[in-house]
C-alpha cells in the first residue's frame, strides 16, 4: 500500500465518545483513510487502540488538591503533556492531515504547535464562539456581550463570565490573553470550519481573516429517522437545560398560551426551572434526558420543536434532527437559527425573550391543522435530505483537505 495515495487522518478532541466528532472520523474511515484519534483520558471514551497516546484527564469542577489544581491550571493555558503525547502519536502514525474539535482547555493549542512543527495541515471546526470570545458564549449574566472584541479581556473577570467564578474567569482571561498574544490559533491552524454563515461572519468581525474561514454546514442522515407520524397537542424542547437556552421564557409562554410543553434534557438550570411557578402547570412536563429512538419518538409526537435561545446559537443540530423527523421548528431570531428556519415553510421565528410573541406562535401552531404542519414538516425533511447530507459534508471536507495539499483523489491501493 502506497501511503501517497491513502491519506492518513488524525482527529483531535477533548474526548472520544459516540458524538458528532466520532461520526466525522468514521466518514473518512469508510472512505479508506487510516484514521487515528487523540484525546484526553475520560471514563466516557469509547474503547480505542489509540488511547495509549491520550493525555491526562482535565475536567473543571473536580475536587483536586491545591498542588494538582495548580498543575492542571497551567495545562489549561498550555499542556506540555498533550504536546508530548501527540508528538508520540505523530511519530508512530505519521498523519497527512489533522482535524481538531473542542480542544481548548482540555488539550490546549499546544497540540497545534506540534502538528505545525511536523508540517501537518490542520483544520479545526468551530463548534462554538471560543475562537473569538474567551467565555465561549458572548453572553454573561447581563445578556449578550461582545466587550472583548477590542482585545481588552478584563471584562471576562469583571463580569465573571466563567461559572460566575472569579478564579475560573481569571484563569480563562490569562489563558485567552496568552493564546491571542502568541497567535496559537491563527498561526497554527490552516483553516477553521464554520458550520453557519453567522459564525463565519462573527469570527471575521472579531479579526479572523476571511481566507482562513470555510463554511461547511452540519449534516443529518434522514434515512435514520421515520419522518412524519401522527402528532400530539404539545410542543417540545430538547437539549441542554442551561440559562442561555431561554427555557424559562418558553415555560412562561406555554402557561400564557395554554399549550402543552414537554422538556427533554438535563443541565445546570434544571433545578431552577423546576422551581419556577410555571413548572407546577399540569401541561408542562419535564421528561429528563432521552436518546436514540426514545428521543425520536418524543420529537415525532410533538406539533413543533421550540428553540427559545437567547444567545448566539451556531448551527443547532436539534433543528436538523427535528426536520429529519418531519417536524417544524419555532426558533428565536438570533445567531445561526434564522438561516435554518424558513418562516411559514419549515417553521417560525420570534424575537429573543419575547414571551408574548412566543405565546402567540405556540397558540398559532396549536390551532393549525395537522395536515398543514405535516406538509411543512415534509418540506423541512426534504430540504435537509437534499442540502444537509452526509455525502455533501464529506465531499466538502475532502475538498478542503485537498486545498491544503492533501492528496485525496486516488483510490486506496
Amino acid at each position: 500500500m502506497d501511503k501517497t495515495f491513502v491519506p492518513q487522518y488524525l482527529s483531535l478532541s477533548k474526548g472520544w465518545s459516540r458524538c458528532g466528532v466520532f461520526e466525522h472520523s468514521r466518514i473518512f474511515e469508510e472512505r479508506g483513510w487510516p484514521t487515528a484519534m487523540f484525546a484526553m483520558h475520560h471514563p466516557q471514551n469509547v474503547d480505542s487502540p489509540w488511547s495509549k497516546y491520550f493525555c491526562q484527564e482535565l475536567e473543571f469542577g473536580h475536587a483536586y488538591g491545591w498542588q494538582d489544581t495548580l498543575v492542571r491550571a497551567s495545562r489549561v493555558i498550555y499542556s506540555f503533556d498533550a504536546q508530548r503525547q501527540v508528538e508520540r502519536l505523530i511519530q508512530d502514525f505519521q498523519p497527512d492531515v489533522a482535524h481538531a474539535h473542542c480542544i481548548y482547555h482540555h488539550l490546549s493549542p499546544s497540540v497545534l504547535v506540534a502538528l505545525k512543527a511536523h508540517h501537518i495541515p490542520t483544520v479545526m471546526t468551530a463548534h462554538d464562539l471560543k475562537l473569538a470570545c474567551p467565555a465561549y458564549k458572548m453572553l454573561n449574566r447581563n445578556g449578550l456581550c461582545e466587550e472583548c472584541k477590542s482585545g481588552n479581556l478584563l471584562p471576562v473577570v469583571r463580569n465573571r463570565c466563567i461559572h460566575d467564578s472569579l478564579g475560573a474567569s481569571s484563569l480563562v482571561m490569562v489563558e485567552s490573553a496568552l493564546h491571542k498574544f502568541l497567535g496559537l490559533y491563527k498561526r497554527y491552524l490552516d483553516k477553521v470550519v464554520a458550520p453557519s454563515h453567522f459564525l463565519k461572519a462573527k469570527l471575521m468581525e472579531w479579526g479572523w481573516p476571511e481566507e482562513q474561514l470555510v463554511y461547511i454546514p452540519n449534516f443529518v442522515e434522514c434515512q435514520d429517522y421515520k419522518g412524519s407520524e401522527p402528532m400530539g397537542n404539545q410542543v417540545l424542547y430538547f437539549g441542554r437545560l442551561a440559562p442561555e437556552k431561554g427555557i424559562d421564557v418558553l415555560m412562561k409562554a406555554a402557561v400564557q398560551s395554554g399549550v402543552g410543553l414537554e422538556i427533554v434534557g438535563s443541565g445546570p438550570e434544571e433545578a431552577n426551572l423546576k422551581a419556577m411557578p410555571e413548572a407546577q402547570a399540569s401541561h408542562i412536563r419535564f421528561v429528563g434526558r432521552l436518546e436514540g429512538q426514545a428521543l425520536h419518538a418524543a420529537i415525532q409526537r410533538a406539533r413543533a420543536i421550540v428553540l427559545p435561545a437567547r444567545w448566539y446559537e451556531n448551527a443547532p443540530m436539534s433543528i436538523l434532527e427535528a426536520y429529519a423527523n418531519g417536524r417544524i421548528v419555532i426558533g428565536t431570531n438570533i445567531g445561526g437559527i434564522p438561516e435554518l428556519v424558513k418562516p411559514g415553510e419549515t417553521g417560525y421565528l420570534c424575537e429573543v425573550d419575547n414571551v408574548d410573541g412566543l405565546a402567540a406562535l405556540l397558540d398559532q401552531v396549536s390551532q393549525q391543522p395537522d395536515s398543514d404542519l405535516i406538509a411543512m414538516g415534509n418540506q423541512a425533511r426534504q430540504w435537509v435530505g437534499e442540502q444537509f447530507t452526509r455525502d455533501r459534508y464529506a465531499d466538502a471536507m475532502t475538498n478542503l483537505y485537498s486545498t491544503l495539499g492533501v492528496n485525496t483523489a486516488a483510490e486506496r491501493v
